[in-house]
């Protein structure tokens, strides 16, 4: 796509190979959709085109309820498991306790591989301390790069999200944004706090933290709201994920604020409000991605030893902003669900 921001351009590479082997092994498709049950099989997957043998993988997430990001996650996992021969087992809690507790059911089914994502990972030491003395490999996504080899996880699919925020500033600062509110949805959450200090590391005007409930969106709406009429000089609004810029669109009507929303991540409605100029621009992260080559990696390392980035490096699958520029090349696979 146009515009796309490549901060570290030495990690693409062990990403192209990657993809290049999984297109020898011709790519599945899926049919996932938002509102499944927190742990699900995805059996109902088509059965692949790979002849290996069956295996089952667990993908343990700290999605929220209603969080639509997740979807996108899964659907890449589960095309991955269709083209590999894989049965997938889905499960998610945001309470990291639970979390742990999902991924330790994971270790007692004696899965053949684990994929987790690490938004708090101190409490997931233990539990992967376990799978290892089980013999069962761990990779990371979307959560985690600061953590995932202190952990002992052979790989990790995402984000820098610092490094994500900090492009996110110096974007404002090309704006000529003055006053910028970060808004947090999920309070001990490290990636969504390392997007903020980027954005303050690099953001040239004032940077202020407002911390949300997530799982409450209509408190979202009213602390945003109050926020706007409290500070009348903030002129951007940076949510951390797409439904809660779209709530963050309503509150700027209702607190009559001239402010603008920039966010991070995408799904259908958002590309949408860009497209309308609700909201300006927003960092894509690639979440099917993540789901897909995690999945995918294990498939990898248990059929023919690989490691992505050879255990050493994490593959980066964003950041990339979306605008009024490139959004319409977007929109067509986030219609589909797959951005």
């Amino acid at each position: 796509m146009d515009r796309t921001f490549h901060p570290r351009s030495r990690r693409i590479a062990p990403l192209v190979a990657l993809a290049a082997a999984s297109a020898l092994l011709v790519a599945g498709c899926s049919s996932s959709s938002g509102g499944k049950k927190s742990e699900d099989s995805g059996s109902g997957a088509s059965a692949g085109k790979a002849n290996t043998p069956r295996m089952t993988i667990a993908l343990v997430t700290h999605q929220a309820p209603g969080d639509t990001f997740w979807d996108i996650v899964r659907k890449g996992a589960e095309a991955a498991a269709a083209k590999d021969n894989v049965k997938l087992i889905y499960s998610a809690d945001p309470s990291a306790g639970t979390q742990a507790n999902l991924v330790q059911n994971a270790i007692d089914q004696k899965v053949d591989g684990i994929a987790i994502t690490l938004a708090k990972p101190d409490a997931m030491k233990d539990v992967v301390s376990k799978a290892k003395t089980a013999g069962i490999p761990v990779v990371g996504l979307n959560s985690g790069l600061s953590d995932w080899k202190k952990l002992g996880l052979m790989e990790f699919f995402g984000q820098d999200e610092t490094v994500a925020g900090e492009a996110l500033g110096n974007k404002l600062n090309s704006e000529g944004a003055k006053n910028a509110v970060c808004v947090i949805q999920e309070q001990g959450n490290i990636g969504l706090t390392q997007r903020c200090d980027g954005v303050k590391k690099t953001f040239s005007g004032k940077t202020q933290t407002l911390y949300v409930n997530g799982t409450d969106m209509p408190s979202v709406k009213s602390t945003i709201t109050a926020k706007l009429k409290q500070d009348t000089s903030i002129d951007y609004v940076v949510a951390l994920g797409a439904p809660y810029a779209l709530t963050a669109v309503q509150s700027v009507g209702d607190a009559g604020s001239k402010a603008k929303i920039a966010t991070f991540d995408l799904n259908k409605d958002l590309t949408t409000s860009i497209s309308k100029g609700d909201i300006q621009f927003a960092v894509d992260q690639q979440p099917y991605l993540q789901g897909y080559l995690a999945v995918d990696s294990l498939w990898l390392y248990k059929t023919n030893g690989n490691y992505s980035g050879g255990g050493e490096q994490p593959i980066l699958t964003g950041p990339a902003f979306v605008d009024k520029s490139n959004v319409d090349v977007v929109a067509k696979f986030a219609a589909k669900g797959t951005r």
